[in-house]
């Protein structure tokens, strides 16, 4: 099921887009039907950058149980990071 709500996040990074690499200043996530992929619904992140307009995006669509471990692993990674001192909490 849609659940029509969408979160944003203010992000700093960079992603290969149709045209090469740009700057990513913000990601939507949602669930919904998917474009490309062959599951009913899939939990969706469009990496984007508002100031080069509407193609500025970097999509991907992740089953839940995929969105969940790849959560599990960015946490995972940060804590390693942090615990290494190569990452301050805030950056």
């Amino acid at each position: 099921m849609c659940t029509y709500v969408t979160e944003h996040a203010e992000i700093k990074g960079s992603g290969r887009g149709n045209k090469g690499w740009m700057k990513l200043t913000g990601a939507r996530v949602y669930y919904d039907h998917p474009f490309h992929s062959q599951a009913d619904h899939t939990l969706n992140i469009d990496f984007i950058n508002e100031e080069l307009g509407l193609d500025a995006r970097v999509p991907v669509e992740l089953s839940a149980k995929s969105a969940r471990e790849l959560v599990r692993a960015i946490e995972a990674a940060l804590k390693d990071a942090e615990e290494s001192h190569l990452v301050a909490y805030d950056s």
